[in-house]
């Protein structure tokens, strides 16, 4: 089977006062994205981190929606507990009408977000998570019934698929549920269970736009020429990741150089060796190798790359080899 290759962004900022730059950035690697001819485009949902500028993906959307041509773009996705259905139904039929054939609306229960800023973004200051199926279910009638009350304006095109995003039994199984397709975030759970998308597919229910089960994996790749270079850029990123959850970052991200000589302590070396199960390193021929090992294991239709590095050349770079290796 020839995997679908598809790209998630998540507008890192290399500091509190660059987010300007990252969102730039985020517009460029779509464009680059799409002339290399991957199949989407996502971008995420933050709060409250001052190293990710990408707060709003449906505004981001907008914008990249202004800025290429035909990739499909995608939210990765929207935190629902968050947010009315009406009015999140309300904002991607926008986007779908601005930008017809594009659009895929992906929804999470996360926070996105620590539990004070959960707090803020609720309106009544009282966050719904336990409610993301009847959320869910209500977002499904808003975007796909002719009879609504209120009516969503503008009308909905019938073409905007709602996917699930997870990375735990209850995302899976109520993707398979509802019928909708899953998409399963490695990168942020590297110790998921890998027969988390065969349980999706197994319990999936045939929906009218959904008749067949279909899931894609989300992992990191640090694509490179050498190895050397490839496993230089996957520190320079697990160290950045592992100062932000420590608090030690204050935003501020290392630079590959910074990051080859950071003195490495136990603590650093067991979060490293705790991201493996989550990635692809190295050069083109050993990420392809691990990507369709990993997609195998976890019965994946479609992988989406998450490449965060700190330089947008290298990303660029990552993203060709890439391709390139899966079309040789």
């Amino acid at each position: 089977m020839t995997l679908a290759l598809s790209v998630l962004d998540q507008s890192l900022a290399r500091a509190p006062d660059q987010a300007g730059t990252a969102l730039q950035e985020t517009l460029q690697m779509a464009q680059w994205c799409e002339e290399l001819g991957y199949t989407r485009f996502w971008v995420s949902e933050h709060h409250a981190f001052p190293s990710v500028a990408g707060s709003a993906p449906e505004v981001l959307l907008a914008a990249l929606g202004a800025a290429t041509r035909s990739i499909r773009l995608g939210s990765g996705g929207i935190m629902l507990p968050h947010y009315s259905p009406y009015k999140v139904a309300e904002v991607f039929s926008l986007l779908a009408n601005l930008y017809p054939g594009r659009i895929d609306l992906g929804i999470g229960r996360a926070p996105g977000a620590d539990m004070s800023t959960a707090v803020a973004l609720a309106t009544d200051g009282r966050p719904k998570f336990d409610a993301f199926p009847a959320l869910t279910a209500k977002l499904s009638e808003y975007l796909w019934s002719e009879n609504t009350s209120p009516i969503v304006s503008p009308r909905p095109p019938g073409d905007i698929p709602l996917w699930m995003l997870g990375s735990s039994p209850d995302s899976a199984v109520l993707a398979a549920q509802r019928g909708l397709p899953y998409n399963l975030g490695l990168f942020i759970n590297p110790q998921a269970d890998a027969r988390l998308i065969g349980v999706y597919k197994s319990h999936f229910q045939p929906s009218e736009r959904q008749p067949q089960p279909y899931a894609i994996l989300t992992l990191s790749v640090f694509c490179a020429d050498t190895e050397e270079q490839a496993n230089a850029l996957q520190l320079t990123y697990d160290l950045n990741l592992f100062r932000f959850f420590t608090g030690k970052s204050n935003g501020q991200s290392l630079t590959p150089q910074e990051a080859l000589n950071y003195p490495l302590g136990p603590h650093e070396r067991a979060f490293i060796a705790s991201r493996e199960n989550s990635r692809a390193s190295g050069t083109p021929l050993q990420v392809k190798r691990r990507i369709e090992e990993l997609a195998a294991l976890h019965q994946a239709d479609e992988i989406m790359a998450v490449t965060n590095m700190y330089y947008l050349e290298d990303r660029k770079r990552s993203f060709e080899l890439l391709r390139q290796a899966f079309m040789d």
